[in-house]
């Protein structure tokens, strides 16, 4: 009743399937990626053919496949849409019986096809050939029917399956999921796809928020802690302690930031003599700084790894000392109010 329940790793029969499992593991892994280098070794013409096609389009990309391409064609018309270009996916059997009426002229095709064979693809292959529709067929047999229909072929290489019997659909897939991966990135390359595209693209979770740039939440104008450089202490203090940041920065009588006073300053710097000295006598040199334009996920990092809680901000890439006037200040209070971090 009371005995010591086995543990299975313990097991040497199964310590033996372990071992086992990581090889298969390995050599499923191996496979793919070897066939992985073939596909970019085979990438040719028809690959730049195909991003113009789909840079070119007015419409949408419509991606399309059965079975288990029609679940990697899901996954590239979401990776399409998401970076900048508007992809649809439609299923070949529910085209059709009607969602051939989603595709028009103005859209661009993208089907997969191990095979190139599907029976089902067909009426969406008749349909881009009928309505003059640009057709960029995926597939690993150039002499398939989507592939003599296709205006615009990618080939798949020559790799066996991943799978002992050789027939289910592995190394076939991933090299179709990795295309259209690559297919995705040259397009979002080409049209100059930036940063600032992806946020739009990308508003909710971690993700989009950590893409916020530092002048949409930081501190503007009289809440900014600045006091010029040959103040008295008093003033100083009543700056550090009234804006409640942490910190003042001291500027030149150019309204140039050279240096910055903290709380950790004033208890470095308390002496009888303090309330003698001005800002200038008591300051650290080369504050911490970014620009305006900088991500938040950019302060954050900076923060944490220059241990300090807050940064005054540069004009947009004016992030150095001595030469610019902070147009605000960050505090790490603000990338947590921001839901970063």
């Amino acid at each position: 009743m009371g005995g010591r329940i086995s543990n299975p790793v313990e097991n040497s029969a199964l310590n033996g399937l372990t071992e086992q499992d990581k090889t298969v593991g390995r050599r499923v892994l191996e496979t793919e990626a070897e066939a992985l280098k073939a596909l970019g070794n085979a990438l040719d013409s028809s690959f730049s053919a195909a991003i113009d096609t789909l840079l070119n389009v007015k419409g949408r990309v419509i991606v399309s496949g059965l079975g288990k391409s029609g679940h990697i064609a899901r996954k590239i018309a979401a990776s399409l849409a998401s970076t900048g270009t508007p992809a649809q996916h439609v299923h070949p059997s529910e085209a059709s019986h009607g969602d051939l009426g989603m595709i028009t002229r103005d859209d661009v095709v993208l089907m997969l096809s191990n095979s190139g064979e599907n029976r089902e693809l067909s009426d969406l292959i008749a349909h881009t050939r009928l309505h003059d529709i640009k057709l960029i067929g995926i597939s690993s047999r150039l002499e398939s029917t989507l592939m003599k229909a296709s205006d615009v072929c990618l080939l798949l290489p020559e790799a066996p399956e991943a799978c002992p019997m050789g027939m289910a659909p592995t190394t076939s897939s991933t090299m179709m999921l990795a295309l259209g991966d690559a297919l995705a990135v040259a397009l979002m390359e080409r049209r100059g796809f930036s940063k600032d595209d992806y946020r739009v693209l990308h508003p909710g979770g971690q993700l989009g928020k950590a893409l916020i740039r530092i002048e949409t939440i930081m501190h503007t104008g009289d809440e900014v802690p600045l006091i010029a450089g040959n103040v008295p202490m008093a003033d100083l203090l009543s700056v550090l302690v009234g804006k409640r940041f942490g910190c003042v920065g001291i500027t030149n009588d150019q309204g140039a930031l050279i240096g910055v006073f903290t709380d950790g300053d004033l208890g470095r710097n308390i002496d009888a003599d303090l309330m003698n000295k001005c800002a200038f006598d008591v300051m650290t040199t080369n504050p911490k700084v970014i620009a305006s334009d900088a991500l938040v996920a950019e302060a954050i990092r900076m923060m944490e790894d220059k241990k300090v809680s807050c940064l005054f901000v540069m004009p947009s890439g004016g992030a150095t000392t001595g030469g610019n006037r902070p147009v605000g200040i960050v505090h790490m209070h603000d990338c947590i109010g921001a839901g970063i971090g």
